[in-house]
């Protein structure tokens, strides 16, 4: 059983999967319409492979989180453990997305309800150039806007779904804005819409081709919405 699963971008047809038994495996396809898979897992993490995100721009580079609280990226041509790893959270790393604009933004979602900002410039060093707690549950999903390299959706366990811009900070009129509000008193800056109506959040996507537009999966249904025209 698996969580994990992801198709490059880069390299037409190849696959990776992740598995409860915190293995990885890479899958090219093959005449016939089969598929080769090589016996050796690629092995480093020490529990379940929730997710993986191939890179946007290099045919055999990807990254996987895992129920292990890490982050790893990989090179298929190294099995023996991962490129660089770090621990990411400290409870189980649930979901990660891979700037396709930004190719050394990584983000990672985690079981606490937090969410990191990784430069994979700095990857090693263990600090996230950004950390957000504003989901009050586990992150079920997120991923980077398409069109937008500053900006991603995040959902929760909580029911929300939330939008940020991380080029976004606090000005002279937003915090006067904000005087004397208990309720906006906690709000991040980069923080600029919830989206709520849906119980239990599984999954979410920008639309590929309209701009802004988000989808949204959940167990009593999915919802399609715009935040600004």
């Amino acid at each position: 059983e698996g969580f994990a699963i992801d198709f490059s971008k880069v390299a037409a047809g190849r696959l990776a999967t992740g598995d409860c038994n915190s293995r990885i495996h890479v899958w090219s396809p093959a005449e016939g319409g089969r598929w080769t898979v090589d016996d050796q897992a690629y092995a480093g993490h020490t529990g379940s492979v929730e997710d993986i995100r191939w890179s946007p721009v290099e045919a055999t580079v990807f990254a996987s989180c895992s129920a292990d609280s890490t982050v790893a990226i990989w090179d298929v041509r190294k099995r023996s453990g991962a490129a660089l790893s770090v621990k990411a959270h400290d409870t189980d790393a649930n979901v990660i997305s891979w700037n396709g604009a930004v190719s050394y933004l990584l983000v990672s979602g985690a079981d606490d309800g937090t969410f990191k900002i990784w430069d994979l410039r700095s990857f090693q060093s263990g600090e996230p150039v950004a950390s957000f707690a504003w989901h009050k549950a586990p992150i079920t999903s997120l991923e980077w806007n398409p069109n937008e390299g500053s900006s991603l959706a995040v959902s929760g366990a909580d029911n929300q779904l939330t939008l940020w811009d991380m080029a976004l900070e606090h000005d002279a009129e937003s915090l006067q804005l904000a005087e004397g509000r208990e309720d906006l008193a906690d709000v991040p800056a980069q923080l600029y819409f919830v989206h709520q109506g849906q119980h239990d959040m599984k999954e979410l996507h920008w639309h590929p081709q309209m701009p802004g537009m988000v989808l949204s999966t959940a167990e009593d249904g999915f919802h399609m919405f715009r935040p600004a025209n």
